[in-house]
């Protein structure tokens, strides 16, 4: 994939498939120590140890959609390209987390692309679901809960129009401020500059 932030969005999706009622994603970037770190985590119905092993197989796929499955494979593959690491953790009933460890001074790391719209994407088009995103550069830190914006917004729809435009601003606003050291109060989530 071009961007990590659509692998991103393929894992977290592979997370709604396994019945997660929570998904947690996080992107912690060190510019000191030149890495990034994602991390996505589940409470879904978690895998064995056989299935952990082949899910990191392209050519083995749960979907019936298609006949490889590329997500994890590729997710994989660019971390370790980078001289970086891939790991994943799972327990049948208890979900499953997804690290990726990506070394950012490597010629070939993947940019990370437009995470806050994949999460916008996942958050509006799973409005059972809380997705929690921790977004991380260095001492500053974003966090938001989807099942907080929908406190604030006592009822109306994470899908409607107008809170759709809404919600992708709010994540692409807090996210910038992180680069610029001072994110801004905000509603369904804490800053720390």
């Amino acid at each position: 994939m071009r961007e990590l932030s659509l692998n991103i969005l393929d894992i977290a999706q592979n997370s709604v498939s396994a019945g997660a009622s929570r998904i947690e994603i996080e992107v912690q970037e060190d510019t000191a120590a030149k890495t990034l770190r994602i991390r996505i985590a589940d409470n879904g119905c978690g895998m064995s140890e056989e299935t952990v092993r082949r899910v990191q197989d392209p050519f083995y796929t749960t979907r019936t959609t298609r006949k490889v499955g590329m997500g994890i494979p590729l997710f994989k593959m660019a971390a370790e390209m980078t001289g970086g690491s891939f790991s994943i953790d799972s327990e049948v009933g208890k979900g499953t987390t997804v690290t990726a460890l990506f070394r950012t001074d490597s010629i070939d790391f993947t940019p990370l692309g437009d995470a806050e719209s994949s999460v916008c994407a996942l958050v509006t088009m799973n409005e059972n679901i809380n997705i929690v995103y921790i977004r991380r550069l260095d001492e500053n830190i974003f966090i938001f809960s989807s099942d907080e914006i929908k406190q604030v917004l006592e009822g109306v729809p994470l899908n409607e129009p107008s809170v759709v435009q809404w919600l992708g601003e709010y994540l692409a606003e807090h996210a910038k401020a992180l680069f610029v050291g001072n994110a801004p109060e905000n509603q369904g989530g804490q800053s720390e500059a």
